[in-house]
């Protein structure tokens, strides 16, 4: 064992390739797209680091080919889940008293197999099962994924270089310890990165997981199992266990080891979560950490001093870009009267230029929404746009599910601020417009501030610097994630720490050191070299 105190290597955000036409990384994509797509995998449960199977399949498809399958994957019961717990608990003393750089070390070598050997089956999976294009994958399963590895690690030696103060004859520390019991893990399908950082920011902490991943992402998700395992993380540390969430919630909260949870998913389910926490309090060892990222109404708002196209280009890409299913993408924009003439004709010009169709074939800038019920969810809204009297589409509207679940990319015009497509999250390809009047510029900010429950992500369009300082200002609780004339996504890894508050989470910023400091349980200790030998104080004497 050696007695060095090492340094990791300094943080870098993995590059993006481009897959530009000729590209060398183009054709490796390429193959692997097609090698994934003419196969049909089985997908097991890994439990404590072995295949488990069940026998209850379902089907893991293309939504953009849904008649397609590329993988059948099987559910857990009951009594799987809590053989995932009693494993998680088993390894949890070994990977706990992990030193900390051998840890670090695992992670930076994950980071190393996806910016290498996993880069194209990762984003092949994600494409294919989540219809992402080739460089929304590309940012999401390779570069965001490595990123969370290498910047937790960094991150983990930053937290317990944290140390008190002492004095000569006194030498205080912190013991950072894991969390007393598992932490539990959601995921959603969005990305394959969430799907990653929720499962491995715990982890790399010292605590165990009980991982349950969306059943629409299965593939890109059980591809990181089989990274992980390369990669050297023991057996146990985390534990995959696809199924129903409400089966699966249950078990995992209402056992006694229950220590964390990491949700990323509808605002919904985390509040139900939250109440069976606080329901089942007696049962547990400790209170729960809870971290949650959940649902967002994301906006753009512009200035009259603003520049039209920037603001065009910011509502296709914040809106549109893998199908509006992104946390952060924008589903509702403010445009000054006096400026919506120049707006609506860039944007319209813009989404004239958006191809749609399979992921395989790279001009499409735009692909499928995930699944049926998205789908259906999506067309109700759009439906509901078309009959109104104070609502029109403007571009876009129609929906094909026959082969694909295929929706235009749509844009509702409104005259009413609170129309219901303003207020509700349809995490999906809609964008609802409100043009408002120039000389109720503080009026249409309030009317932004409290139209919507949600404050994840939002951006500003403006020139004028003392307009700029005045809407930061005002719109300071509107958004954990804030931007000033660029769109409101695409945070990056140690960049942009990613979180919301009010109805949007818990906003324990993911891709920073906040995130990590949950999954800490610190222990303050004193050691005295001259403790005292008897009770003697100077006040005690006699005068």
């Amino acid at each position: 064992m050696s007695n060095a105190i090492f340094s990791l290597p300094e943080s870098h955000n993995e590059p993006i390739l481009s897959y530009a036409v000729g590209s060398k990384e183009r054709a490796l994509l390429k193959a692997e797209l097609d090698r994934q797509y003419h196969q049909e995998i089985e997908i097991p449960l890994i439990i404590g680091g072995r295949e488990v199977r069940t026998g209850k399949t379902q089907k893991a498809v293309c939504p953009h080919d849904h008649h397609h399958v590329l993988a059948h994957y099987h559910e857990a019961g009951e009594a799987e889940v809590r053989m995932a717990i009693n494993a998680a608990m088993a390894a949890k003393k070994a990977w706990e008293a992990t030193p900390w750089e051998d840890r670090a070390a695992i992670f930076h070598k994950m980071a190393s197999l996806i910016s290498s050997k996993y880069r194209y089956i990762l984003n092949a999976a994600t494409m294919l099962n989540q219809s992402k294009s080739a460089y929304q994958a590309e940012i999401d399963s390779t570069c965001e994924t490595a990123d969370f590895f290498r910047f937790n690690a960094k991150f983990l030696e930053r937290i317990y270089q944290q140390q008190p103060i002492s004095d000569p004859h006194v030498w205080n520390r912190v013991h950072y310890r894991a969390l007393e019991g598992f932490v539990f893990a959601v995921t959603p399908f969005n990305f394959t990165a969430i799907g990653a950082n929720l499962a491995t920011a715990p982890a790399i902490m010292g605590n165990t997981v009980v991982w349950k991943p969306a059943s629409t992402s299965i593939l890109s998700n059980y591809y990181l199992m089989q990274l992980y395992k390369e990669a050297g993380l023991p057996d146990g540390v985390i534990n995959f266990v696809p199924g129903r969430g409400s089966m699966i919630g249950k078990v995992a909260l209402e056992d006694r080891n229950f220590a964390g949870l990491h949700f990323t998913g509808s605002t919904g389910v985390f509040n139900s979560m939250w109440k069976t926490i606080a329901g089942n309090l007696e049962r547990y060892r400790s209170y729960p950490r809870i971290v949650g990222e959940t649902g967002g109404k994301d906006y753009i708002f512009m200035h009259a001093s603003g520049e039209a196209p920037e603001v065009a280009a910011a509502i296709v890409r914040a809106g549109f870009e893998y199908q509006g299913q992104k946390c952060s993408a924008c589903s509702r924009v403010y445009i000054p009267a006096s400026r919506w003439a120049e707006v609506k004709e860039r944007l319209l010009a813009l989404l004239a230029e958006v191809k749609m169709g399979d992921v395989r074939d790279f001009r499409n800038f735009f692909n499928a929404v995930i699944d049926e019920a998205a789908f259906d969810n999506t067309m109700k809204y759009i439906e509901l746009a078309r009959s109104a009297k104070d609502a029109e589409i403007l571009s876009g509207g129609k929906g094909d599910k026959s082969v694909g679940y295929f929706i235009e990319p749509t844009v509702i015009l409104t005259t009413n601020p609170k129309f219901v497509t303003m207020e509700e999250e349809i995490f999906a390809p809609v964008v609802t417009l409100y043009v408002y009047d120039d000389a109720k510029l503080d009026e249409t900010l309030r009317l932004l501030d409290e139209t919507s429950p949600y404050a994840l992500t939002g951006a500003i369009f403006a020139r004028d610097r003392y307009v700029i300082n005045h809407l930061t200002e005002v719109l300071a609780n509107t958004a954990g994630n804030f931007y000033i004339n660029d769109k409101p996504t695409g945070a990056v890894v140690g960049h942009q720490p990613f979180g919301g508050s009010r109805a949007s989470g818990t906003n324990d910023k993911a891709g920073s050191f906040l995130n990590l400091i949950r999954w800490t349980s610190p222990r303050t200790i004193k050691e005295s070299f001259t403790p005292p030998a008897d009770i003697k104080f100077p006040f005690l004497e006699e005068a």
